[in-house]
């Protein structure tokens, strides 16, 4: 073996003699003629009717089984994060299963390819922003140095003309429901952690810069309880796709039963008003502002 046969990011004792299988470690699912393993765990007999899936979910990500405390924060995120409703992400899946109903699998996954920095992805947003500021910053001890260091971080968003990511509610305007109810369960589980602190501190002190008082919306709590569960930043999204795609089954099975995804389609369809073309980049003429 020459040294242009190693690859660039190993040495030569990283490629496999010739004759040989490199092999390929997992901690997760694993199956032998005898038997499945997931976890280290007998699939058969020691998770099918033993785990649940929320418990399980937190499990593969974070390879370390839960404690019933943090299954019960985990799981009551995933109850926030599962339906809102006629939100886009369900409109696209109706229509997605109106115009092909042969494929669930299209239909769900349109709707899931909708979770961006409007919808969702605030869970991400709110825990990545909160977990940058904590690193930057000694843990205050007692509300007060949380409101002041809430106060700072406010300030320099507001110098910065950024939002605050979980930070306003469209409809919630005098608070969300379920922000409160996960800052409690939380609390009652001991796992009311920085995260947390900081966001409600947030809540607290941001009228004071802003000149107005904004709710904590629930897609933030949202990502603030899952920063403090220790789970991965860059998964934060996928818990609450993971939670949406629950809602957005029975968005489906709402569909079967009351169908009205055609009549979503023919109210735009059947009421489209033709213009003249407009070239990009030229001024919006009064009849297509109107």
């Amino acid at each position: 073996m020459t040294e242009s046969d190693v690859p660039e990011s190993g040495t030569q004792s990283d490629v496999p003699e010739s004759g040989t299988q490199r092999d390929y470690p997992t901690a997760l699912g694993a199956s032998s003629r005898e038997a499945i393993t997931l976890l280290g765990q007998d699939l058969a007999e020691d998770v099918m009717g033993q785990v649940g899936f929320g418990e399980l979910a937190f499990w593969l990500a974070a390879q370390r089984r839960p404690t019933a405390g943090e299954t019960r924060v985990f799981e009551a995120v995933l109850a926030a994060l599962a339906d809102h409703g006629f939100t886009p992400t369900a409109i696209v899946t109706r229509l997605t299963y109106l115009s092909a109903p042969d494929s669930v699998q299209g239909a769900l996954a349109a709707g899931l390819l909708g979770g961006g920095s409007r919808f969702l992805g605030v869970t991400e947003d709110c825990g990545r922003f909160l977990n940058e500021v904590l690193r930057e910053h000694p843990l205050p001890d007692d509300d007060a140095g949380w409101d002041a260091l809430a106060l700072e971080t406010v300030r320099a968003r507001r110098e910065q003309r950024k939002l605050i990511p979980g930070l306003g509610h469209h409809v919630h305007k005098d608070g969300d429901p379920r922000t409160l109810r996960l800052f409690q369960i939380a609390t009652e589980e001991g796992l009311y952690g920085p995260h947390l602190s900081l966001f409600a501190a947030i809540g607290r002190v941001h009228p004071q810069v802003l000149g107005r008082t904004l709710p904590l919306n629930g897609a933030g709590v949202c990502g603030a309880a899952l920063a403090d569960l220790g789970l991965p930043l860059e998964l934060l999204r996928a818990f609450a796709l993971l939670a949406r795609t629950a809602g957005l089954i029975g968005q489906l099975a709402e569909e079967l039963r009351h169908p009205v995804a055609n009549d979503i389609f023919l109210s735009v369809d059947l009421n489209n008003r033709s213009i003249a073309p407009e070239p990009y980049g030229e001024p919006r003429s009064a009849a297509h502002r109107s």
